[in-house]
């Protein structure tokens, strides 16, 4: 069994969800002989290079960076080749070639956020709440040919909260990501690891979301719209469309929080105002919008937004 600063990992991520488990990682003394993310992109009005934050972090603690464009070419191979790492360890990254996966001794493995087999792909984050769940989780799997299908090492599971949002629930899955992921490395570490396979009976997807997908649909029920603008929030968060009633003028306003009242005292789906709050009246009830931006001005709370705002003047595209 190696020490804890003799087991060599090359760690592979890129958005700051990736960094919390990388810092971890650090803090626990690892000997991580390189970091795998994202090449600098343009960014802004300006289009400056941006780094990523995983390369952010390695930088500040002085691990060497590889940002390689194609992950099969033969030149980053090489590199992986010769720091001879005994352990990957991929976390929010692109998939990898078996090349490469299949490189070191102790194998690679990934954190995904859900607990697998369900929500495989992209947005597990954001599909669990959609879908109303109360329960997610994480989990560590040894990588294989096919995305998210390989055998399960750990798994822990996540209560989601009433109104969580997919921002605070990737707060917490950060958190508890860190811990799966070193209970993971010292399992791999000290010879105990164990694993057994995926299921493939009745799974719920979590496929990439994509703008034109965040529009909201007021034919569905109250309890459904509330999951879907949590599940989108902060990002790429839910919109919906008003027209000025004069001008004819349609504008996209995001909704970032919302909370649901059920009754039956309204009969048509439409943008109202009372007593200080903004809301779509729906047949279950109200959908009361507490946090919102308009096209062209910055994110308010309804009361901010009230002050310069006039429902009458505007309907609700349908």
């Amino acid at each position: 069994m190696k020490e804890k600063e003799d087991l060599s990992i090359v760690f592979m991520g890129t958005p700051e969800f990736a960094v919390t488990i990388l810092e971890r990682i650090i803090k626990e003394g690892y000997n991580i002989k390189a970091v795998v993310t994202a090449p600098d992109r343009p960014a802004g009005r300006g289009r400056k290079l941006k780094e990523s934050a995983v390369k952010a972090c390695a930088v500040k603690n002085k691990i060497p960076v590889l940002q390689p464009t194609n992950l099969k070419d033969e030149s980053f191979i090489l590199r992986l080749k010769e720091l001879n790492a005994d352990l990957f360890i991929v976390v929010a990254f692109r998939m990898l070639p078996k090349v490469v996966w299949e490189l070191p001794k102790m194998k690679t493995f990934n954190l995904h956020g859900s607990l697998l087999p369900q929500y495989r792909g992209a947005a597990p984050i954001n599909w669990a709440i959609i879908n109303g769940e109360k329960e997610t989780g994480v989990t560590t799997f040894f990588i294989d040919e096919k995305i998210d299908t390989g055998n399960i090492i750990k798994q822990d599971k996540i209560t989601i909260g009433k109104n969580e949002s997919a921002g605070s629930l990737h707060d917490k899955m950060m958190l508890v990501g860190a811990e799966t992921v070193i209970d993971t490395i010292e399992e791999i570490r000290q010879g105990t690891v164990t694993t057994y396979p995926q299921s493939n009976h009745e799974l719920k997807e979590a496929p990439k979301i994509n703008k034109k997908d965040c529009l909201i649909d007021f034919s569905q029920s109250l309890e459904t719209i509330h999951n879907f603008i949590r599940g989108m929030s902060p990002y790429p968060t839910a919109w919906l469309k008003i027209k000025n009633t004069k001008t004819e003028d349609i504008k996209t306003m995001k909704v970032f929080t919302s909370e649901i009242e059920l009754s039956t005292h309204y009969k048509e789906i439409a943008l109202q105002k009372e007593n200080g709050e903004l809301y779509i009246s729906h047949p279950e009830g109200r959908l009361i919008i507490k946090t919102l931006q308009l096209e062209g001005k910055k994110r308010l709370d309804a009361t901010a937004f009230l002050l310069g705002f006039k429902p009458e003047e505007w309907s609700l595209v349908l």
